[in-house]
């Protein structure tokens, strides 16, 4: 799943430390599983604000999921201040998970 931006060489800044978030239930990063629907960079307000999903409304890991997806946006991005909303819509659903998550998962 392609993740939506208003800026693309700030995302992929952004993604390449999401890539380091991992689900600790399944064991992949939240950029291949595909929970990252979308990250847009308010400049001037040096405002990041990303939308996310999880595998399941109930996931156990899903405040400490979004916690380190904050802080790995802080951390990319030091002057900015990152605001982290989780969505369930659309659902996720496996279709979601990248081509390396679905090699990584033997799918």
């Amino acid at each position: 799943m392609d993740v939506k931006t208003n800026n693309n060489i700030l995302c992929t800044v952004a993604l390449a430390g999401l890539y380091e978030v991992f689900d600790p239930e399944i064991g992949l990063n939240v950029v291949d599983l595909g929970l990252i629907y979308q990250i847009d960079f308010m400049e001037e307000e040096k405002q990041i604000e990303a939308i996310m999903t999880l595998t399941t409304q109930f996931c156990p890991m899903g405040e400490s999921i979004m916690s380190d997806v904050t802080q790995s946006l802080t951390n990319a991005f030091k002057d900015y201040q990152a605001k982290v909303t989780l969505t369930f819509d659309p659902p996720w659903s496996q279709d979601f998970i990248s081509p390396e998550g679905q090699e990584f998962l033997n799918h």
